[in-house]
């Protein structure tokens, strides 16, 4: 019991550590991701450490973000040494030349895994619920077509990365979807391997 608890304890430790990319902390953020370890989010699909280094360049950009993130719930394999991690989430960005930014509630699907004696993550993918656009300065004009060509849940970020130079190549997963669906179906079909 006492190591599941410490398990638990070092599994919300590394969803916390997120704040790592919104404070450029780049090494970091690296480490909490296994060497070949993923990502799957609205502008970037590909190995973690290639994220890192978009993110740089986010960093450098108009672009701010920022991440609330709530205690994971997570489900562990029978031997204890995966785990997948499921954790509201909160994204606030905004473009600071444009003055125009949102907020938009996902849910972090982690595929976790302890190797020699320390977890990182396999896997990361969001589902999206629900957002909405903030003005920080005033009311701006929104160009409803470009928002009109991605799934209400995340049109708002999806604008705002677009119009700062981060398009999205596809559709993710939103609340309810059959995307979300096979997200956490194959995730479970890892977990039992």
């Amino acid at each position: 019991m006492q190591n599941q608890l410490q398990d638990r304890q070092q599994l919300n430790d590394l969803m916390n550590g997120w704040m790592r990319r919104d404070l450029g902390e780049w090494d970091q953020l690296r480490d909490l991701f296994h060497a070949d370890g993923t990502i799957e989010i609205t502008w970037f699909e590909g190995l973690a450490s290639d994220f890192v280094t978009g993110s740089m360049r986010m960093g450098k950009s108009d672009l701010r973000t920022k991440h609330f993130i709530a205690t994971p719930a997570i489900t562990f394999n029978g031997s204890g040494n995966k785990a997948i991690l499921e954790t509201n989430a909160m994204i606030i960005a905004e473009n600071v030349k444009l003055n125009v930014g949102c907020e938009c509630h996902n849910r972090f699907y982690d595929m976790a895994e302890k190797r020699d004696g320390v977890w990182r993550l396999v896997r990361r993918q969001s589902i999206y619920d629900m957002g909405t656009f903030t003005f920080p300065l005033g009311l701006v004009e929104i160009d409803p077509a470009v928002v009109a060509k991605y799934p209400r849940e995340y049109a708002t970020l999806a604008y705002l990365l677009e119009q700062s130079g981060f398009p999205l190549q596809r559709v993710f997963a939103t609340r309810g979807s059959e995307l979300e669906q096979n997200i956490k179906r194959d995730a479970q079909q890892w977990l039992a391997a």
